[in-house]
């Protein structure tokens, strides 16, 4: 099912700190090649990456059109209320240009030596929706009074609202079970999971789960942008334009991160690769 959004294309970059101006150029030639997201890991327990927040303000500052985002932001070890303020200040710093995307945290080893408790499953998926609410309670300034809530694992006690961003900042969630899934269909603005991850037939079957907790919740599935991080394909050259077209028509994938490590594979797939599919699929979607 292709739901209709204008399709997109970004990068996904290492946050490198053996060369700290490396993924500062990558997507910088993200942006020059006409890619429209450039995307950072967060992995705060790993003392070869740069920090993530620190890392997307200066991309910010040395870019002008490029939108940035967390590919994605590691929620256990960054508390709610701080980062909808860190969120909604890069995104009134960069004119509007922040993406947040989320995820509940799966290296639990890891997180729990930076002194974070660790979570099962369940309690991960509770904790992620709970946070949700804290960060856009944060942005909504149109109500009065400060945030209250009473969460299992965040609770706020007159936290005061704002600032408010730029823009409607969308949260995207990293997710492949079903339970994080029907988050995404409760909440979410967009899904995005690695199709290293997928196996045959999981695109169609999670867009069921999100489309069916998105009309649960009296959504309209179609708000919900289905985006996927993908190899640079064979040969070190991007995926195929014609297999990336058929994902937007049969599954509804319209925003396609690429791994952006390499400045060539960025070009062609910016230049080259992205034209081709936007064609391709524009020509179905006229055919009806």
């Amino acid at each position: 099912m292709d739901y209709g959004h204008r399709l997109e294309f970004g990068a996904f970059i290492t946050p490198t700190a053996q060369d700290p101006m490396a993924p500062v150029a990558l997507a910088q030639r993200a942006e020059a090649s006409g890619l429209d997201l450039a995307t950072f890991q967060d992995h705060p327990y790993q003392p070869a990456f740069l920090d993530a927040w620190t890392l997307m303000s200066f991309v910010a500052a040395r870019t002008e059109r490029i939108r940035i985002a967390p590919n994605v932001l590691n929620l256990p070890l960054r508390q709610p209320a701080v980062t909808a303020v860190a969120a909604a200040s890069l995104d009134l710093l960069s004119g509007g240009r922040f993406e947040l995307g989320l995820g509940a945290g799966g290296f639990w080893d890891a997180i729990e030596s930076m002194g974070t408790a660790r979570l099962t499953p369940a309690e991960s998926v509770v904790a992620l929706e709970e946070a949700i609410d804290v960060i856009r309670g944060k942005w909504d300034t149109s109500e009065r009074g400060g945030l209250f809530t009473d969460g299992e694992f965040h609770r706020l006690r007159g936290a005061k609202r704002g600032p408010r961003p730029a823009h409607d900042i969308p949260i995207h969630i990293g997710a492949l079970k079903p339970r994080m899934l029907r988050l995404v269909g409760r909440k979410a603005d967009g899904w995005l999971p690695s199709l290293t991850y997928l196996q045959p037939g999981d695109l169609a079957k999670a867009n069921t789960i999100i489309d069916e907790a998105a009309a649960g919740a009296g959504r309209d599935p179609r708000e919900i942008r289905r985006m996927l991080n993908i190899g640079a394909g064979p040969s070190g050259s991007a995926p195929w334009a014609e297999e990336l077209a058929e994902m937007t028509v049969a599954h509804g994938v319209s925003t396609f991160i690429v791994l952006g490590d390499d400045p060539n594979v960025l070009a062609h797939f910016g230049q080259e690769v992205a034209p081709a599919v936007r064609e391709l699929v524009n020509a179905e979607r006229a055919s009806g």
